[in-house]
């Protein structure tokens, strides 16, 4: 009788070890509440993926682009085709002649352009201050401040062909504001999906040098300096009550720090990425982050890791050399920045992360003013990108397809394809063959919506 109570104890703890493991193997991957929600069932158009009622923001034009070469971002070669839009979708993809679309439609003769889905940019900070040194009150603190700045910055971006920003780290509510201004079309700008403050330890990253003031002492600072695995969950949270998308740490911090906030945005149904570098790259990597920014100093195993575990490298090359390489040399008096940097060594990182088959998307990572440079930076780093072996479609790739599947975002972005929203670039020449013409920017749309035309700011009247 004992022996029977031992075996129906020990088949009904077995039983309790098989249920149990597909939660074990994805416990370093962000919940995916789509399980529960009916096969019709329509979300919003970002990361949150709240349930709205269908059809949700479906309104808008009616629009045909005919005659173009369309790069349709999915890999295969550019060819010739129309592209219908009813709403904020792709609607179809037609060969050239055929006219099986609404007769009312808007139609946009773009021969001899290349249609292409807009680019992604996936390092931005909507509102960095434009200048280093330690700030007025007024430019540091001041959420108008902020906002305004990231309207002017935002701006650049549209133009340059840049239809969403992946926004790690701002001021405040600001950059939630701004997000919700753009989706609501009361302000031209690209699309926002936004980490809130930058989450670091004590005396980490960005809290030295100009940006003395954080949170929770100060709401409205850019940076929230945590303490304690308790207290990097709590720093989560807050950011998830405001309004985030995805998550931003920064190094340093301890193991069960890093472990404690990755696990509780992934709970959240967060992803996370981090600006770390050596031993706290190895952590990130030990407690599941989803990327990796920058091209910090790691370890040749750590890249191999990243590789095996599918966590994806945002490089931001070009920031680098520019700034830190060639400008100011390294990162000079800085307790939060220990290691040595050139342009050999990021350029090799690069190098390195594409041999190892690490995921690579585009980002700039526009620190001061550098923003009104526009497209220049966006295009050295997709040169950048042909300089360790990638083609320039392949580059483009990685600037559309690639920043959309590491975002969480290749269902609705990323790709010109039915179904997907009309995030769409009209660009005068070939940038698959010559990425110099990606600064011939000559139409934007988002969801379906004229944002530039002729290359100037399009704002229509409601």
């Amino acid at each position: 009788m004992l022996l029977h109570l031992l075996n129906r104890d020990l088949l009904a703890f077995l039983i309790f070890i098989i249920a149990s493991l597909p939660v074990m193997a994805d416990r370093n991957k962000p919940y995916d509440r789509s399980q529960w929600f009916e096969p019709e069932t329509e979300t919003s158009d970002d990361l949150r993926r709240v349930p709205v009622p269908k059809g949700h923001a479906n309104h808008g034009d009616k629009i045909v682009l005919v005659g173009g070469r369309l790069f349709d971002g999915t890999g295969q070669s550019a060819y010739l085709a129309t592209v219908v839009i009813e709403g904020k979708k792709i609607n179809a993809i037609l060969k050239p002649g055929v006219t099986d679309y609404p007769q009312d439609a808007e139609i946009v003769d773009v021969t001899g352009k290349t249609v292409m889905p807009g680019l992604i940019d996936m390092h931005v900070h909507i509102t960095y201050l434009k200048q280093f040194g330690q700030s007025p009150e007024l430019t540091s603190q001041s959420q108008a401040d902020a906002a305004l700045r990231g309207v002017e910055r935002l701006r650049y971006y549209l133009k340059s062909g840049v239809t969403t920003v992946r926004d790690v780290g701002s001021h405040g509510m600001a950059p939630f504001i701004l997000k919700k201004y753009i989706a609501d079309d009361n302000i031209p700008g690209p699309r926002i999906f936004s980490a809130g403050q930058i989450i670091v330890g004590q005396g980490g990253h960005a809290t030295e040098w100009y940006l003395l003031k954080t949170a929770p002492t100060h709401p409205d600072a850019m940076i929230y300096e945590a303490s304690g695995p308790d207290g990097w969950r709590n720093a989560v949270r807050n950011q998830f009550k405001k309004g985030a998308d995805h998550i931003k740490l920064a190094s340093h911090y301890t193991q069960k720090e890093i472990e404690a906030a990755v696990d509780e945005a992934h709970r959240l149904g967060l992803r996370v990425t981090v600006d770390a570098e050596t031993q706290y790259i190895d952590m990130a990597i030990n407690a599941g982050v989803d990327s990796i920014e920058h091209p910090m100093a790691r370890s040749d195993k750590a890249i191999l890791l990243m590789a095996k575990n599918n966590i994806a490298a945002i490089p931001t090359v070009w920031i680098l050399n520019k700034v830190i390489a060639s400008g100011k040399g390294g990162y000079w008096g800085s307790m939060s920045r220990r290691f040595t940097t050139s342009k050999n060594i990021s350029m090799g990182m690069l190098r390195k992360l594409k041999d190892a088959n690490v995921k690579m998307g585009v980002g700039t990572d526009l620190v001061t003013d550098l923003y009104t440079s526009m497209p220049d930076p966006y295009i050295g780093e997709l040169k950048n990108f042909q300089a360790v072996g990638y083609s320039a479609e392949e580059a483009l790739v990685a600037a559309t397809k690639t920043n959309a599947e590491i975002l969480g975002m290749d269902d609705k972005l990323g790709t010109v394809e039915t179904g997907k929203l009309a995030d769409i670039i009209i660009i005068d020449g070939n940038p698959d063959k010559n990425l110099e013409k990606l600064s011939n920017v000559e139409m934007v749309l988002i969801s379906g919506k004229f944002k530039v035309k002729e290359g100037r700011m399009y704002i229509p009247s409601k």
